[in-house]
């Protein structure tokens, strides 16, 4: 494990784990929408990872992410 400087912190922020989170309902909406055959609720449910993707992205420009004014880092 590296903890020299520079080190991003390996996603540990509000915005990647909003984004993972979002990302991961979608996913697994999308499987089980899939078995069901309900075409039209997967390309929702990739619709709403695109979402995951933008609301982590965002929130990481508004400075909740790993280096944003707005993330307080927690020690282990």
């Amino acid at each position: 494990m590296s903890n020299h400087i520079g080190d991003p912190g390996h996603g540990h922020s509000p915005a990647a784990w909003t984004a993972v989170v979002i990302m991961l309902v979608a996913v697994a909406f999308g499987t089980l929408f899939f078995f069901m055959d309900l075409p039209v609720l997967v390309w929702a449910s990739a619709g709403l990872l695109v979402v995951g993707l933008l609301v982590g992205w965002g929130m990481a420009k508004a400075g909740y992410g790993v280096n944003g004014p707005k993330y307080a880092p927690k020690e282990h």
